[in-house]
């Protein structure tokens, strides 16, 4: 049995895995920090709330006592760290946050875990896994080979920055101190419990709503996609089977355009639109209630400053080592996505208006 500390899931993909590992892994308790900054919300963990062996606990991954309180309290014995700062266009004008979280707090966040598993006791079993991004590897051009684990670093962004800094640290921490580390670099992820500000997400609710569609620049820049789900999977495979020490690519293998992305988004719509008679009335502002292409409302928009044209992982490793092999094809992805969405009105409306917060 486990007791799992996750960092951050209040979050999108850290809800999505606390999600997951209840249903994988009934038996082992799960502690959630979050510190519940624009993108947390308690919504998101609603129906597992009041369930035996799940708490949660408000506060920063910097705050070094509660840290240690929750370690030793709680008896922790995994670390799953999602908490993160993670919005690129945030990361450009407001870059101080991103330095904080990622790299302040994770350091406090190994220090206390070397503190409480390591120093003078040896005969703790513990895991700490590090969740970071594709960013942190830069840019490909259109026919580059995707992201080996042993490509060099150039982030572009504050972000992919400070994700690059952070990993390095989790490296640093099992080199120097034999913490038991794994970390993962993902591809861009999608599914439920998106913050609306994310390219999939915000394009779909401005469907509904009838609003334009901003495409940066021309739209061809490329992104792997993968299922949330599928990524909670990897995270799984790594923490059961992976290599103390190690680093693993998890991808979806699927590689678009914006602008294709987009344009798929919007055939799915459409066709949700023609199956289910009740969105007209309950979307009236969207094209689909009028029997016009959701793909209308695509406007083109001022590039962003340094945006990375394409990202692409090389998910061989873990295919080989641990059998990992995603579910989802994008086109099943995005059609569970919009159906969630559809079925959880009041969660996106609750976010758009603000109430979530309250």
């Amino acid at each position: 049995m486990r007791t799992l500390l996750v960092t951050g899931a209040a979050g999108f993909i850290g809800a999505n895995f606390v999600h997951y590992w209840r249903k994988t892994y009934p038996q082992d308790a799960i502690v959630v920090l979050d510190a519940l900054t624009y993108a947390g919300n308690k919504a998101n963990l609603s129906a597992i709330w009041n369930s035996d062996g799940f708490s949660f606990v408000e506060g920063s991954i910097c705050d070094e006592a509660l840290l240690e309180n929750l370690m030793q309290q709680h008896g922790i014995n995994t670390v799953v760290h999602f908490a993160a700062e993670s919005h690129v266009d945030r990361s450009i004008t407001g870059p101080d946050a991103f330095i904080d979280t990622n790299i302040v707090g994770t350091h406090t966040l190994l220090k206390v875990a070397k503190r409480v598993w390591i120093d003078g006791r040896t005969d703790i079993p513990h895991h700490f896994h590090h969740v970071s991004t594709d960013e942190v590897y830069g840019t490909l051009s259109a026919d580059d080979p995707a992201f080996l684990e042993t490509t060099a670093y150039a982030p572009n962004s504050p972000y992919a920055a400070s994700k690059a800094a952070s990993d390095h640290l989790v490296r640093a921490y099992h080199h120097t101190y034999g913490l038991k580390v794994s970390t993962s670099n993902c591809s861009n992820n999608y599914g439920p419990f998106h913050f609306p500000e994310k390219l999939i997400p915000l394009c779909l609710l401005n469907i509904l709503h009838g609003k334009a569609l901003p495409i940066y620049g021309d739209g061809k820049q490329i992104r792997d996609w993968l299922y949330v789900e599928d990524h909670s999977r990897g995270i799984d495979s790594i923490i059961n089977h992976g290599r103390a020490g190690e680093t693993y690519n998890i991808g979806g293998n699927n590689e678009w355009t914006n602008i294709d992305t987009v344009e798929l988004l919007c055939q799915i719509v459409d066709s949700k639109f023609a199956e289910i008679k009740d969105l007209k009335i309950r979307f009236p502002d969207s094209p689909g209630a009028t029997a016009v292409a959701s793909k209308s409302l695509i406007s083109h928009v001022s590039d962003r400053p340094g945006h990375d044209t394409r990202y692409a992982v090389d998910a061989g490793k873990i295919m080989s080592e641990l059998s990992y092999q995603p579910l989802e094809n994008f086109k099943s992805g995005l059609d569970k996505t919009v159906d969630w969405y559809l079925n959880n009105a009041p969660w996106w409306q609750a976010i758009l208006d603000g109430s979530y917060r309250k």
